[in-house]
């Protein structure tokens, strides 16, 4: 799922500071560029954790209901797909169980065929699902 939330960037004296106010978290940048990417990455990143837990992802502030504490500071929206930011950042393995028939287990170890990487290529193509 696709969504843009909005964010409030300040100057400080070093760092951009970012105010993330749809996950109450913050983050910061050397640049805005950089601030906007980082913020990027924490919402990435709380977003897949509430998912994992089940948890529904909050709703995006209307961008005109965000409120500046400083006339300076930038308003703006960082989108987030959290189904591609899963892919590209999510890359520990797990573990599944398999059930073969014997005959079929024996035929694809002779010919040398990597089972967990047929799978996943089986797996991809059955999802519609492109490689990084």
């Amino acid at each position: 799922m696709k969504n843009a939330y909005p964010i409030i960037m300040s100057k400080g004296n070093k760092y951009i500071v970012v105010n993330i106010p749809d996950f109450d978290i913050g983050t910061q940048g050397k640049s805005y560029a950089d601030a906007i990417e980082m913020a990027r990455d924490a919402i990435g990143i709380v977003g897949i954790e509430l998912e994992d837990r089940g948890q529904t992802l909050p709703v995006p502030t209307d961008i005109n209901a965000i409120k500046k504490e400083c006339a300076e500071d930038v308003v703006t929206l960082v989108d987030v797909d959290f189904a591609e930011y899963r892919r590209q950042n999510e890359t520990k393995t797990v573990r599944r169980n398999v059930t073969l028939p014997s005959w079929l287990d024996f035929e694809a170890e002779k010919s040398g065929v990597n089972v967990s990487a047929l799978l996943q290529k089986a797996l991809k193509q059955e999802l519609h699902i492109t490689d990084r």
